[in-house]
């Protein structure tokens, strides 16, 4: 990713708009169309973006919330990695989780160029993770 800079006062859609683009191969590809995914399967999604450094005023990672944390779009040279937050505790039928199966709370998804999105079952993975943060603030209120 190219150093890119964005104004202060930049939305966090237009951050992540940003970053996409400034990618500009395979990578910024993959991230925009599973952004896509995550807002057709969670059309109240809300779109953040975390840990800029404000020296330089990086982009940033894309975050993903509803109820809480969801996942981060993290961009490599190999790979496209959304981290799911309380991943161990998401229903995976489709086994999609595919990095990260070894930690206590966080699963991961590694997109490789040229991997096929198996879309239905995203969406599915996206609506579980939602499920779960719904159900952990219920908890909490009670």
């Amino acid at each position: 990713m190219t150093n890119t800079t964005a104004p202060e006062n930049a939305s966090p859609s237009e951050l992540i708009d940003q970053t996409i683009k400034a990618l500009g191969d395979w990578r910024g590809e993959t991230l925009a169309k599973l952004r896509t995914l995550i807002k057709q399967a969670d059309p109240d999604v809300v779109e953040e973006v975390k840990w800029r450094k404000p020296s330089n005023s990086m982009l940033g990672v894309p975050v993903w919330e509803h109820d809480g944390m969801i996942c981060t779009g993290e961009t490599y040279k190999a790979a496209v990695k959304l981290t799911f937050a309380k991943g161990a505790s998401v229903e995976d039928p489709s086994g999609i989780f595919n990095a990260s199966l070894e930690g206590n709370l966080r699963r991961a998804i590694d997109f490789h160029q040229g991997d096929v999105i198996d879309e239905e079952a995203f969406k599915a993975l996206i609506r579980a993770a939602v499920a779960v943060n719904m159900a952990g603030k219920k908890s909490k209120k009670a």
